[in-house]
């Protein structure tokens, strides 16, 4: 999986590994990774254009196609994150607001916006997913992890509308029982062979606190890029019952690689130009 460029569906097991240890009451927050203040984000807008509907094999070849390109291109996100984290059997609610950027190939920041809820639930949940999956995206290896053939078998098992998109629905199985991998469904978009929708359950707990954690996670295409805009998590843990963890991305806004190196030349040229009076 490559935690930003395509599927993200490293979140699910991150939230295990999040709730992997016993929990305390303290209510000391967990360090956030380092903020960074992006510059000023320029947003990828697309025209609509028709296309000729899809083979279901020829649509997941060109999903897999187009997540081998995205993982290439993708410079960066900024997208404002609000984390939804209940433990019902405590009686227990928070809600974390962030400003969200990831940085190809291994950046992660994050900007407090606001928290409200229980500390408990800031410093044992929320907190400790945020900084699981930053040590993810400075750890991540794509090759092991990605949604394609090589480490999962897929079975076509129909087509259905999911968000008002056509999808051709394809049930996976991890090749290797795995706490990264799941078993569950796939839906590409029959027009695009973009991510609509993937959801199941983690193949492997990493942790004997985690019993299993089911996960439903939606994309939209954001300009040329495909990314995720919603993460349902239930965690059934041993200690404190289930963990449900809504997790919603708003306003992206995105660069390509090719326009963070036409930032970084302009800046390099323009102190130049200056000095020498053109």
């Amino acid at each position: 999986m490559k935690s930003f460029g395509t599927t993200r569906l490293g979140i699910t097991a991150l939230l295990a590994l999040a709730l992997s240890s016993p929990l305390s009451a303290a209510d000391n927050d967990i360090s956030l990774p380092v903020e960074r203040i992006a510059p000023e984000p320029t947003l990828l807008v697309n025209l609509p254009v028709a296309r000729p509907r899809m083979s279901p094999e020829l649509a997941l070849a060109r999903y897999e196609s187009y997540s081998r390109w995205q993982s290439q291109q993708l410079g960066e996100t900024d997208d404002t994150t609000t984390i939804t984290a209940d433990l019902p059997n405590a009686g227990k609610h928070g809600q974390y607001r962030l400003k969200r950027i990831y940085s190809a190939p291994r950046q992660l920041a994050f900007k407090a916006l606001g928290f409200v809820g229980d500390g408990f639930v800031k410093a044992n949940v929320i907190t400790r997913l945020l900084q699981s999956e930053a040590d993810h995206v400075r750890k991540d290896q794509p090759g092991d992890t990605a949604v394609t053939r090589q480490n999962y078998k897929f079975s076509f098992k129909g087509t259905e509308v999911v968000n008002g998109r056509t999808a051709h629905v394809f049930q996976v199985k991890p090749r290797q029982k795995r706490p990264s991998l799941f078993k569950g469904k796939v839906y590409i978009d029959a027009y695009s062979g973009g991510l609509v929708r993937v959801e199941g359950r983690v193949a492997k707990s990493p942790s004997f606190f985690i019993k299993n954690i089911d996960f439903v996670q939606d994309y939209a295409q954001v300009g040329d890029f495909n990314l995720v805009t919603h993460i349902h998590s239930v965690a059934d843990t041993r200690i404190i019952g289930k963990a449900i963890v809504d997790i919603s991305h708003d306003d992206y806004q995105v660069r390509s690689l090719e326009q963070l190196q036409a930032v970084s030349k302009s800046a390099v040229v323009a102190p130049l130009e200056t000095k020498l009076g053109f």
